[in-house]
C-alpha cells in the first residue's frame, strides 16, 4: 500500500506509540481489502457500545498518548445521573460507563451520546469521504446524502479519527455504489412503519445493493431511517438507492451505473405480513412501550405528545432520543405533555444497555424491529406495530 510521508511518519511512531497503533490497523484493514492508498476524513462517528472490549480499546490507545485529529460523534450508552436516581444500575456497570464517558472525552470526541449525528451534530455532504459505524448511520449517510463510508468497526473507525484516514476500498469506490438487485415493490406502503418491515425484508433481497422501485415518491425522513436501520440489522448493507428520491439513483440509469441488474426481487403484501408476524410476540397485555431505535426525531416525539395530551398511560413509556431532540422536546412543552401522561424521554441512552433490568422478562411494544431484535438477549420481549398503534397501546395496556 502507497503511503505518503505523514503517513510513514504515523505508522513509525513519530506522532506517538497511540497514534502509530491506529495507523498500523488502518493499514492492516486496507491490506485485507487490497486498498492502493489511504485517503484523508472529515468526519467521523464511532458506535460506542459501553461494553468492555470498546472501554479497553479506547483506553489502550488513550494510554499511548492517542488524541483524535478528526473530533468523532459517539452512540450512546446510558444516562448516567438518570439512571443512578430513577432505575436500578449495578456499581459495575456505572463505573463502566463513567470511564466510558471520561476516557471519550480524553481522546477528543464530541459527546453527542446518539446513534443519529447524521440529524444534527455530524451532517456530511453529499461525496464527502467519512468513517461511520453504527447500523442506522452507516446506510443513512451512504443512501440518503451520498456521503461515502465503509461499513465501520467500532474499532476502525476509532482509527480514522485518530489518524485522519481511512484506506480506499469498497463504498469510498463510485463502481461499488452503483446497484446490482432491482428490487420491486408492490406491497402498499402506507406509512414509516412499513418502511421497517421493507427493510426486514433482507433475507429475500440477498446480498448486495438494492434498488428500490414502486414506493412513494416523497418518503419521510423517519422512512428512510427506518429502512436503513431495518436492512442493517437483520442484512449487512452499507447502502440502497431509492430511485428518484437517494441522490445517485435520480434514474434508474444512474442506480444501477448504466448496466442490467444481477437479480430482480418482488416485494408484495404477503412478504411484509409474513416478516411481521415472524418477528412480532403475539399480542395481548403490555407492561411498557419502548421508542427511539435509532434516536426519535422531534417530528416523532410529537406525534406522540399529541397523542397523549391530557390523558394517562396503562404502561410505562420510554421515549429515546438524543440530547438536542430532549432539549427541543423541553423548549417546545413536549416533555411536560408526556411526562404529565406518565411517560419519560430519556437521552444519551440506548436501549441495548444493562438499566433496563427492570423490564427483564416483560412484554412491550415498539415499533423498531431493531429494538426487538437487540433486547431479546436482555430478556425482553417485543409486540411490533406501527407508531400510532404502540401509542395506544400503552394508552389501554394490551395490543388487541
Amino acid at each position: 500500500m502507497y503511503l505518503t510521508d505523514e503517513e510513514k511518519a504515523m505508522l513509525a511512531g513519530e506522532y506517538g506509540a497511540g497514534t502509530a497503533l491506529a495507523m498500523k490497523i488502518q493499514v492492516a484493514v486496507g491490506e485485507c481489502f487490497d486498498a492502493p492508498r489511504m485517503v484523508e476524513i472529515s468526519k467521523a462517528h464511532v458506535a460506542l457500545s459501553n461494553q468492555e472490549a470498546d472501554l479497553w480499546f479506547v483506553e489502550k490507545l488513550l494510554k499511548a498518548g492517542a488524541r483524535c485529529r478528526i473530533a468523532p460523534t459517539v452512540n450512546p450508552g446510558f444516562h448516567l445521573e438518570f439512571c443512578r436516581e430513577h432505575l436500578s444500575i449495578s456499581t459495575e456497570d456505572g463505573e463502566l460507563m463513567e470511564r466510558t464517558r471520561k476516557a471519550y472525552q480524553e481522546i477528543g470526541a464530541i459527546l453527542t451520546f446518539s446513534c443519529t449525528p447524521y440529524l444534527e451534530a455530524n451532517v456530511p455532504r453529499f461525496g464527502e469521504i467519512i468513517s461511520y459505524s453504527e447500523t442506522s448511520a452507516t446506510a443513512y449517510v451512504n443512501s440518503v446524502i451520498g456521503a461515502r463510508t465503509n461499513r465501520e468497526s467500532v474499532q476502525s473507525s476509532l482509527c480514522a479519527a485518530i489518524t485522519g484516514r481511512v484506506p480506499e476500498y469498497g463504498y469510498l469506490l463510485e463502481e461499488n455504489r452503483t446497484g446490482n438487485i432491482l428490487v420491486q415493490v408492490e406491497a402498499d406502503i402506507k406509512n414509516d412503519f412499513d418502511y421497517q418491515l421493507l427493510g426486514y425484508c433482507a433475507k429475500k433481497i440477498g446480498y448486495g445493493v438494492p434498488v428500490f422501485v414502486g414506493l412513494p415518491a416523497h418518503p419521510s425522513q423517519e422512512a428512510l431511517m427506518n429502512l436503513g436501520a431495518q436492512l442493517n440489522t437483520i442484512g449487512a448493507y452499507a447502502i440502497y438507492h431509492v430511485v428518484g428520491v437517494t441522490p445517485e439513483a435520480q434514474t434508474i440509469e444512474d442506480a444501477f451505473g448504466g448496466k442490467d441488474p444481477a437479480r430482480t426481487v418482488v416485494i408484495t403484501n404477503e412478504d411484509l405480513a409474513e416478516v411481521h408476524q415472524n418477528i412480532s410476540h403475539p399480542e395481548g397485555k403490555i407492561a411498557f412501550a419502548m421508542f427511539g431505535c435509532p434516536h426519535f426525531t422531534i417530528n416523532q416525539v410529537r406525534e406522540i405528545a399529541q397523542m397523549v395530551h391530557g390523558k394517562k398511560l396503562a404502561a410505562e413509556m420510554w421515549i429515546l432520543t438524543s440530547s438536542l431532540t430532549k432539549e427541543l422536546a423541553d423548549r417546545m412543552g413536549l416533555t411536560e405533555t408526556i411526562e404529565n401522561s406518565g411517560g419519560h424521554i430519556l437521552d444519551n441512552t440506548c436501549i441495548d444497555q444493562p438499566c433496563w433490568h427492570h423490564l427483564e422478562g416483560k412484554v412491550g411494544v415498539t415499533d423498531s424491529p431493531k429494538c426487538a431484535y437487540y433486547t431479546k438477549r436482555r430478556g425482553l420481549e417485543f409486540i411490533i406495530r406501527d407508531l400510532r398503534s404502540c401509542v395506544d397501546a400503552a394508552l389501554k395496556g394490551e395490543v388487541s
